[in-house]
């Protein structure tokens, strides 16, 4: 397992790392797990295939979710329960914005830690305190496959006060760069 800070948070409340496989990236998300509090919104974005769900399978872990995580594609909504429920969202196949309505979006943000993959699709009806999780390809930087390169952007006075606690949940996988 490796992942490694490509630069640190900074006033701009982005933090940059990579990892090198699917095992590390549920590692790294199961340590951001313990940062996590209910009503929490992360919004999981980037590359089809570089890891929106083996991160959300982290997440699980870390709050104690003993179900089987998959990507709810086709029921578009599901629902896992542990120390903090989480509901998981995958918009991927939404036609149009209205058909957020179906989703019942205010009443899963009251309760529990809120995942949305592929919410860049519906960003304009999600709220602004947000954990953006932008997962791409190493590409270019001469790594195989399985290295992914994960940028969290903090996103509101919640996320800016947990900046050190998110910071210190990845500590012991930081290398310097």
């Amino acid at each position: 397992m490796f992942l490694r800070t490509l630069h640190a948070v900074s006033d701009t409340e982005i933090l940059c790392v990579e990892t090198d496989g699917p095992a590390a990236t549920q590692a790294l998300a199961e340590a951001i797990s313990a940062t996590l509090a209910d009503g929490d919104l992360l919004v999981l974005t980037g590359d089809l295939g570089a890891g929106k769900t083996c991160f959300t399978q982290g997440l699980g872990r870390g709050l104690g979710v003993d179900d089987r995580i998959t990507s709810p594609t086709f029921t578009l909504v599901a629902t896992h329960e542990g120390r903090l429920r989480l509901n998981h969202l995958d918009v991927y196949r939404l036609d149009n914005l209205g058909e957020t309505l179906d989703l019942d979006l205010p009443d899963l943000l009251e309760d529990g830690v809120t995942v949305v993959e592929w919410g860049e699709l519906i960003d304009a009806v999600l709220p602004e305190q947000r954990l953006l999780v932008e997962l791409r390809f190493a590409e270019g930087l001469d790594r195989d496959d399985d290295y992914r390169l994960i940028r969290f952007d903090l996103t509101g006075s919640a996320w800016e006060r947990r900046r050190a606690a998110l910071i210190a949940a990845t500590e012991s996988w930081r290398a310097s760069c």
